[in-house]
Parts: C-alpha cells; structure tokens; sequence
C-alpha cells in the first residue's frame, strides 16, 4: 500500500493520537526549524531519535538540512508522500496549508496540529477528503506518555 493510499479507520483512531502515530512511518514537518530552541527543532529530534522519516518544510531554510535532513520549501517539493503532516504555523495559516495539501497528487492519512493549532473549518475539510485530524497536540507529548 502506498503512503497516499486512505485506510478507513484512521479516522476513527482521532481519539487515540499515540495509535495514529504508531501507524505513522515519515513526517512532514510543516514550520522546521533550524533552532535548537524551538519546538519544531526539538520535535523533529525526537521523533527521528524513534525512527520516523522525517522531512523538514521551511521556504526560508529550503536547500539546506535541518537535523542531517535536507530542507524543502513546500509540500509539493517532496521527494515522496508522507504518512502524516506536522503543522508548526499560526492557525490563521492553516486553510492555505489545506488547500496546499489538498493540490498534490497523493494525500498523508493524518494532519497533525501542535500545541495551541486548532482550526475546525480547515480540520473538516480534511476529513472530508479522507484524513484524520489531530488538533491542539504535540507528538512528542502523546509518544513520552507509553
């Protein structure tokens, strides 16, 4: 099965982040950042310490590497599809990303909105088109408590 491809119970595991993530094999981190200070940075340290496939997004950091990875400037510059998509930008950015997203040939099985992201408008038409959402929370988070 290719990453793009939906399962149909994704969905029905929102309420239970850490068996998303368990189902999650690379990551698109939307708002990487190259600053060891920032969550993004910690985040992506700590998710590639557990083994995910990790691929930075950043316009202002593409062409170099964060963490060992090399940085792209949007989603579409992909080298392949992802499981999940990690959003690290204000919310008010969120229904752009959407449309972003929605626009490229193949869709992840999950969106992932830290801390303080929550963007209901946007969270539905995502699940409309097949992905699941999680809001208001960090991987990083839901993975320290097993």
């Amino acid at each position: 099965m290719m990453c793009g491809d939906a399962l149909p119970d994704w969905r029905s595991l929102e309420d239970d982040p850490v068996a998303l993530l368990g189902r999650v094999r690379s990551i698109a981190i939307v708002g990487a950042s190259p600053k060891p200070a920032r969550p993004a940075h910690q985040v992506q340290a700590f998710l590639q310490e557990r083994g995910y496939e990790v691929f930075p997004v950043n316009p202002g950091q593409a062409g170099g590497e964060i963490l060992g990875r090399p940085v792209v400037a949007r989603l579409a510059d992909l080298p392949r599809p992802v499981d999940m998509i990690d959003v690290f930008r204000n919310a008010s950015q969120v229904p752009k990303l959407v449309d972003e997203i929605l626009a490229l040939p193949w869709r992840p099985k999950l969106i992932w909105m830290q801390l303080g992201i929550v963007h209901e408008e946007a969270a539905e038409r995502t699940r409309a088109a097949g992905m699941a959402v999680i809001m208001n929370k960090c991987p990083k988070i839901e993975l320290s408590r097993i």
